[in-house]
């Protein structure tokens, strides 16, 4: 099984995986012929699953990053594949982290904040540390689909 990453630097932002079904349609037809449904299903419950993990991965503060999370088939032929993703812009930031960096205003000469002494011309951000949701969601589609597979297989 082949996983390929569509956007490898917008990580957290979208994710997209392909899974080379060839090999295990030619088995399963071998085996119990015409498969190709179950294998399609099985691609299907993977895409669930990945998705389930990402959110249950993710940080969660508000739980806005959580919530977003979504998933969809794609189906091109004989190629399944699904897209694992957020809409959040932020969402990168917290897969990989941030470096530490310099906060300016954008619409006033100032920044000020309850319980701040006076207003001020920039904040130092120290950064924050990466907390991986979508990477490590991603990586886990073969132990899904394999075990996906075999319950499938298994009910028939």
């Amino acid at each position: 099984m082949r996983m390929r990453s569509s956007s490898p630097l917008r990580l957290g932002a979208s994710e997209s995986v392909r899974i080379n079904t060839r090999q295990y349609e030619r088995g399963l037809r071998r085996a119990f012929g015409g498969m190709s449904d179950d294998v399609k299903r099985a691609v299907d419950r993977t895409r669930v699953d990945v998705q389930n993990e990402a959110r249950r991965r993710a940080a969660v503060d508000t739980g806005r990053l959580r919530s977003s999370i979504v998933s969809r088939a794609e189906n091109r032929g004989r190629s399944v594949g699904y897209v694992v993703g957020t809409n959040v812009s932020y969402a990168a930031d917290v897969e990989g982290g941030t470096e530490p960096h310099d906060i300016f205003p954008k619409n006033k000469q100032a920044l000020y904040w309850p319980g701040a002494a006076h207003p001020v011309a920039k904040v130092h951000h120290p950064g924050t540390p990466a907390q991986p949701f979508m990477r490590p969601a991603i990586e886990l589609t073969e132990i899904f689909f394999r075990a996906n597979l075999s319950q499938i297989r298994g009910g028939r």
